[in-house]
């Protein structure tokens, strides 16, 4: 594992699920590449703590796998999303070659209420009914490569179409098309998430066409063929969904390495969930009560 970390007075919100699929404090990451700072913002919680740290860990190439950072999650006492609501922009999306947007609305219509989603109970968070709020196919251009600048300015663009308020209950999905990503989809991550600078409460998940990406993103990572194309979709929107549910502002339930629900099992004992919508590929989830990684 290669960790680094860039000074706390950076003070940045955003979290990023690399390539192989651990995911990382996204305005550290962007500083790195000479990117700005993805969900740079003031929050109304400023007392409590915010981390700006890199983790960076090439996806597993098999042998025995551990889970990641050290022990159980912590509440940092940021808020929890107890009655989470997903709302989803397809942003500039002119094809779909691989079907991943009736995918993920089934998926998200369908995860709710799972046993697989109940771990997040644990911690407060909501889990239970239809997730999905609502959907909105925005045919405004999208950059070839979009800045994160331009994805919360979208977020916050969908916020305003949806008439979400400013609960952090809202969770803002940015989906972009294929052939249309931010630079370092695929080779250093494959998705990430933060509250919106102009409205710190709502929080946006940027969701590239994960297809785009094949295995590095997780096509295939469960099921071969053409069964497990769409694999790394359902597996990295709902790391992305359990994390966001569970540390929306980034200063709510994570360990004392900074690895949030999602992180600590990322990449380990991946397998197929069973629910209403069909079956889809997913990773375990960390569980405090159990001490481990839980499907």
């Amino acid at each position: 594992r290669m960790l680094s970390r860039l000074p706390r007075s950076l003070r940045t919100h955003g979290r990023w699920a690399v390539s192989g699929f651990v995911a990382v404090t996204a305005g550290a990451a962007l500083a790195s590449s000479g990117m700005s700072a993805a969900g740079a913002s003031t929050s109304p919680h400023t007392s409590l703590p915010i981390r700006a740290a890199v983790h960076i860990v090439p996806k597993p190439r098999g042998g025995l796998i551990h889970p990641l950072g050290s022990g159980n999650l912590i509440n940092h006492g940021g808020p929890v999303e107890n009655a989470p609501k997903v709302y989803v922009v397809y942003w500039g999306w002119t094809s779909d070659p691989s079907g991943e947007q009736p995918y993920l609305n089934s998926f998200l219509s369908s995860v709710g209420g799972t046993s697989w989603l109940s771990t997040v109970s644990q911690y407060g968070g909501g889990y239970t009914g239809n997730l999905l709020a609502g959907t909105w196919s925005d045919s405004a251009t999208v950059p070839k490569r979009p800045s994160d600048s331009a994805v919360q300015a979208e977020a916050a663009k969908a916020a305003s179409h949806f008439g979400t308020g400013t609960s952090y209950n809202v969770e803002i999905v940015v989906a972009t098309p294929t052939k249309h990503s931010e630079s370092g989809f695929g080779s250093r991550w494959c998705a990430y998430h933060g509250a919106v600078s102009s409205d710190p409460n709502v929080t946006y998940t940027y969701l590239p066409y994960m297809t785009d990406a094949g295995a590095s993103c997780g096509e295939n990572s469960v099921n071969g063929g053409s069964a497990g194309i769409l694999d790394g979709v359902s597996i990295v929107e709902g790391h992305e969904l359990a994390e966001t549910i569970t540390d929306p502002l980034l200063n709510a339930w994570y360990d004392s390495a900074g690895y949030e629900i999602g992180d600590k099992c990322a990449w380990l004992n991946l397998g197929d969930v069973s629910m209403s919508g069909g079956t889809f590929a997913m990773q375990p989830l960390w569980s405090n009560s159990a001490g481990g990684c839980v499907m």
